[in-house]
């Protein structure tokens, strides 16, 4: 695991730990204390302690044990807190239940990368075995000039059995340090993306559990809307980062059929966040592509909310037939996106843009297809996926 992924979740173990020992104090001052087990932010101090043991670095695999160990009681005494204090502090609870799913995510990503490093040494003291095997090798020698033939007709063997064991050790460090580099960046990732909503929901939540008598009802639901909305979008990071595994797995397949796209449009329009008049559905009812259903409506759905997120209103849902194959184009009218960031707008955890381009990528090639950028005139983002066509 790399020091600077190892340093972040310790820093965020710490963190979660001072805020929960914050929140604990700031929701006793001034009223008789109930004790520190009384408040759902109580679990926060364990949780968090919990995360910086799983980034601290063990020497043997008995340390790791204990270590990993004492993790687990620390994680088991947070949840106990948090069941103890659901009936007082039911709003409070939920939301310091969903953070400690979040912290149990980012330990378990931890462990992972610490094996995955394991390994690598392990590997490499091989690498350094072998090298020193066939230096060994060359420097014998035999007087005997015909046992000499065949020592050099042996060790020329053994020299192409260690070259091809070194290309084996190479592709497989080579798998290694992609797979350490996609971990390390989705820790990151977590780490900063995943704070944002839980801070939002523990802050409101402790405002409606110190407050809620003296709130009128309006901000009560004002509250309340607002913790929905931050759940929302952590369930919907945990769904995309499910996607995200699978598709990293190659375990994601493609059942296609015909879809209608204007069907698919309205349905997923429907559901987003666009206010009245923002989005503009120009499909011919007739228009259909040979493809799995659901992976248009979640590469629609991506591509639809990038362009709320980062594009201007009006949006426009097109599509127009070329030959055998239909262009999908969701296009904004901002001002673009940025020449720096083409070359890996569809690359994992391009930053500020989440997963969602990745796994647009990703579904629409699992269904045959591609995916590109197009500069709009005179302005605005063109996203397209094309897929092949449906019967007429």
């Amino acid at each position: 695991m790399g020091r600077l992924s190892r340093l972040t979740a310790g820093c965020a173990g710490v963190a979660v730990a001072v805020f929960g020992t914050t929140a604990l104090l700031l929701s006793l001052k001034g009223a008789p204390p109930d004790g520190f087990l009384a408040d759902p932010a109580a679990a926060l101090v364990p949780a968090g302690l919990a995360l910086l043991l799983q980034a601290t670095p063990v020497v043997s695999r008995n340390a790791g044990r204990v270590v990993h160990g004492l993790a687990a009681l620390l994680t088991i005494a947070a949840v106990a807190i948090c069941v103890a204090t659901f009936a007082r502090h039911t709003a409070a609870s939920v939301a310091t239940l969903l953070a400690l799913a979040v912290l149990l995510l980012l330990g378990h990503l931890i462990r992972t990368l610490m094996s995955a490093d394991r390994r690598q040494r392990e590997l490499a003291g091989f690498t350094d075995t072998l090298a020193q095997s066939m230096n060994e090798a060359v420097v014998a020698r035999d007087t005997n000039i015909a046992d000499r033939k065949r020592a050099e007709e042996a060790l020329s063997e053994h020299a192409a059995e260690l070259e091809r064991g070194n290309t084996r050790l190479r592709e497989t460090n080579t798998r290694l340090e992609n797979a350490l580099t996609f971990k390390n960046d989705l820790t990151s990732m977590l780490t900063h993306d995943v704070a944002q909503p839980i801070s939002s929901i523990a802050s409101l939540a402790e405002l409606l559990h110190q407050d809620w008598d003296d709130l009128p009802d309006d901000v009560r639901h004002e509250l309340a809307t607002k913790i929905d909305k931050n759940t929302q979008r952590l369930i919907k990071m945990m769904n995309d980062l499910q996607l995200l595994f699978r598709l990293d797995m190659g375990s994601v397949t493609a059942r296609r059929v015909p879809v209608p796209l204007h069907e698919v449009a309205e349905t997923v329009v429907a559901g987003s966040a666009a206010g009245p008049g923002e989005m503009l559905i120009e499909i011919d009812a007739e228009t259909s592509v040979l493809a799995d259903r659901g992976h248009v409506a979640a590469v629609l759905q991506n591509l639809i909310n990038n362009a709320l997120a980062y594009g201007v209103a009006p949006t426009r849902v097109t599509a127009r037939r070329h030959g055998e194959q239909v262009d999908l184009v969701v296009q904004d009218s901002g001002p673009g996106i940025p020449d720096e960031l083409l070359p890996n707008l569809f690359g994992r955890f391009m930053r500020g843009a989440g997963l969602g381009l990745f796994i647009v990528r990703h579904l629409v090639e699992a269904n045959g297809g591609e995916v590109r950028y197009e500069r709009a005139d005179p302005h605005g983002a063109r996203l397209i996926a094309t897929f092949e066509s449906g019967p007429v």
